[in-house]
């Protein structure tokens, strides 16, 4: 029965992934290559190429890639390239027989700002679920792995210098407004892939410290009608033992809590987070 469940998981997995690439790969040839959109990745360096040396974007974006999967087998090793492998060979083969559409399906690319807006959602889809998964389309990605494990260089700096490098290639090839086209595409579809990744925030997580704990801990049961969990904590400045009030209460209730923790101790100190998942409790 385990077993089953394993296997099923992971072909759900794998079915995500393939999907994902394949409408990544029609965004690439419809909307990102026509109108030269260079966001970063190996994408944007098969525009660049596809523009500079008429080469077909599926095959740039094979050899790439398969230049740093051979790069990630050496560093990396063979368990953590294995989950590249897939991106590396199914994505370029997605791009090639995606490519004719681009006779049958003409879009129009006059508004770039509205474009790139779409783009940018319809990317941080298509990547938000590969991740969600446990996948990622490979390329460029790769580098920044690799130079986390030997320089200890953080993988998100690094990859957003990386693609910052791609970009402004671009920008310098097609013209400084296409390059922030780019930068708007690259800032929704982070966005969506958190979202994605995430989901919407329903709750907010509240870490009250007070001097009047019991008076807002009776206000979030009588009043909120909600549960409270309280615990010391020792203040590392001080070295004073205080307690702090967890709550998580919808987001419709934020101003609520807030406004009455505020009213019950002016001085109070509190964080409020979101809360994604919030689960068991009564």
């Amino acid at each position: 029965m385990n077993t089953n469940n394993i296997n099923n998981k992971l072909v759900y997995r794998y079915f995500i992934l393939i999907i994902s690439l394949f409408f990544s790969s029609l965004i690439f040839n419809l909307l990102l290559l026509p109108t030269s959109l260079v966001t970063g990745g190996m994408n944007g360096v098969a525009i660049i190429f596809n523009h500079l040396f008429d080469i077909s974007p599926a095959l740039i974006i094979f050899l790439g890639s398969g230049i740093l999967l051979l790069l990630s087998f050496i560093f990396l090793g063979f368990k953590t390239t294995l989950a590249s492998i897939t991106a590396t060979i199914v994505y370029p083969f997605f791009v090639s027989i995606t490519e004719p559409l681009t006779k049958y399906i003409i879009i129009n690319t006059d508004d770039l700002i509205l474009l790139s807006i779409l783009i940018g959602i319809l990317l941080g889809i298509t990547n938000g679920l590969m991740y969600k998964v446990g996948f990622s389309n490979g390329g460029l990605n790769i580098i920044s792995q690799i130079l986390y494990k030997k320089l200890r260089i953080s993988l998100s700096k690094s990859t957003m210098a990386i693609n910052f490098l791609v970009v402004l290639a671009g920008g310098f090839y097609f013209g400084f407004n296409m390059m922030l086209y780019a930068f708007i595409i690259i800032y929704i579809s982070s966005f969506v892939i958190d979202k994605v990744i995430l989901g919407t925030s329903k709750n907010k997580a509240f870490y009250i410290t007070t001097s009047e704990d019991k008076k807002v801990r009776d206000f979030l049961i009588n009043t909120l009608h909600h549960t409270v969990t309280i615990f010391d904590v020792k203040g590392g400045f001080l070295q004073k033992k205080r307690k702090v009030l967890l709550a998580v209460v919808p987001t419709r209730e934020y101003f609520r809590l807030k406004e009455g923790i505020n009213k019950i101790d002016p001085n109070a100190f509190f964080i409020v987070t979101d809360a994604y998942e919030v689960k068991g409790g009564k």
